[in-house]
């Protein structure tokens, strides 16, 4: 038994003074450990990773994770080392090689770090800090939440509609307008072929909804054709063959057209055409006010062409969590019902609903900041006049900015971007980690949100510069694109 009881105590003891923290038989990477900041676990997993920090914050003290699928760089060795695993990029698990050297340690982390990944990874400031801290709350799932109540009254007066429902996230509020608007099973919607709702959302219209999609080819602008619009709803208008269109959807701003804001001339003719054959428009409005700030109008100006649309609060607004979904009266009353059969009803959420309302006040103010930044550093970028990146200036129009790129993948321009070195350090007298999301083929994404100042800008159009020059460098060479000392991590 004390033999048992010393094999327990040193277990403990190895636990407590480990490098990383165990969740599941994995090791985070922490500032101390072996490895020189990885933390290991013997049959385990070590995570190597970098941590954002805030504007203006010291730079970042430990390791922490990427959240969810946009993480950009996740090394992941199993087992200990030079035993089985391979890399892991973006959830895939590359084939593993006993003879494959295990990644290396950070030698020298950042001093600055600028995650221009998504809007998604923002942190709630003080003063939603301070508004979920007071937040009156009730269940509000039966209706008491005094907050939410507030929350979602104001959401429809600024959406121009009679009602709206607070729901987990947008996604599910898109779900649940396809649910609400398509009743009839095996019913048609027809959306762009790049729309989130249709690429990105699971196909839950028609894994839950039953509904069948037609993908319609999006214009550069995140618009459809309206004559190959109004075709597809021909073909299927009256015939015994096609599944009866029922209802349409657009996205806006568009985020695979680089958050473009539909036109409302555009909106408009979406709508008469609907009119015309009897169909409903649903607007997945995630990024809706960065398109009223961007045409300078109201949010209902937007609006007034469908007959519901969905808002997040957790991109650009910059809240935890949550989402409206808006329209009459009697669809939000479905919606509701449709809500509590998804399992999106809550209880005390006003915590949220408070956060969600304080990025609704700061909307306008916070957004254009995004705009503008995002607008100095697609010019930076044709400033820089570099063969490696270049981008469409007419195509800025948001807080998103695709960046080509020539010469090297997407994705390794983004390990060079998040990479520090000493050269850097010698050559522009910091390191900075400027996280991007290598978008597609040739293209790299970054977003601009709360947490990214102006000066954040300049730092990564700075890095920018430097790992382009770098890697020009190294083509005149003969070897190759990579920077030196960017595979430090």
């Amino acid at each position: 038994m004390l033999a048992a009881r010393g094999a327990g105590a040193a277990l403990r003891r190895a636990l407590l003074h480990g490098a990383g923290s165990r969740r599941g038989g994995a090791a985070t990477a922490g500032d101390g450990g072996t490895g020189g900041g990885a933390g290991s676990l013997r049959g385990g997993a070590a995570l190597g990773c970098v941590r954002r920090s805030r504007p203006g914050s010291a730079p970042p003290g430990g390791g922490g994770l990427f959240p969810g699928q946009e993480a950009v760089a996740v090394r992941v060795r199993f087992g200990a080392a030079g035993r089985g695993g391979g890399e892991v990029k973006g959830g895939q698990p590359l084939p593993s090689s006993t003879d494959q050297p295990p990644a290396r340690c950070p030698r020298r982390r950042p001093q600055h770090v600028v995650d221009l990944r998504s809007d998604t990874v923002t942190q709630p400031g003080p003063a939603m800090r301070s508004a979920m801290a007071r937040a009156n709350v009730g269940d509000d799932d039966y209706g008491e939440d005094p907050t939410v109540n507030e929350l979602q009254q104001l959401a429809a007066r600024i959406l121009g509609m009679e009602a709206a429902l607070f729901v987990p996230t947008a996604t599910m509020a898109n779900l649940i307008a396809v649910m609400c608007h398509c009743q009839r099973r095996g019913a048609q919607l027809l959306l762009g072929a790049q729309a989130h709702l249709h690429v990105y959302e699971h196909g839950g219209a028609a894994q839950v909804a039953g509904v069948h999609s037609q993908a319609l080819p999006d214009l550069p602008d995140g618009t459809l054709d309206l004559e190959q619009l109004e075709l597809a709803i021909r073909e299927a208008h009256g015939s015994r063959y096609h599944p009866r269109p029922e209802l349409i959807c657009l996205e806006n701003t568009h985020s695979s057209a680089g958050g473009r804001a539909l036109p409302l001339t555009y909106l408009q003719q979406v709508r008469l055409l609907a009119e015309r054959y009897g169909l409903r428009v649903h607007m997945d409005g995630a990024r809706l006010m960065n398109a009223a700030v961007a045409q300078d109008v109201e949010p209902a100006r937007i609006a007034q062409h469908c007959d519901s649309v969905s808002l997040c609060f957790s991109k650009g607004l910059g809240a935890p969590a949550g989402a409206v979904l808006a329209g009459r009266r009697a669809f939000v009353a479905e919606a509701w019902r449709v809500r509590k059969l998804l399992g999106g009803g809550m209880r005390q959420v006003g915590v949220l609903a408070a956060a969600a309302r304080i990025g609704l006040e700061q909307a306008e103010e916070m957004l254009r900041r995004d705009h503008d930044n995002a607008r100095r550093f697609a010019q930076g970028i044709k400033e820089l006049n570099s063969p490696l990146c270049s981008v469409s200036l007419a195509a800025v129009e948001t807080n998103i900015v695709m960046v080509e790129v020539k010469g090297l993948p997407p994705a390794e321009l983004c390990t060079h971007l998040q990479a520090v070195s000493e050269e850097e350090l010698a050559e522009t007298g910091c390191t900075v980690s400027v996280l991007l999301f290598p978008w597609s083929e040739c293209t790299v994404r970054a977003v601009w949100h709360c947490d990214v100042s102006s000066r954040d800008t300049e730092l990564a159009l700075n890095k920018l510069s430097f790992v382009a020059r770098k890697c020009q460098e190294k083509l005149a060479q003969g070897r190759g694109p990579s920077p030196r000392g960017t595979g430090e991590h």
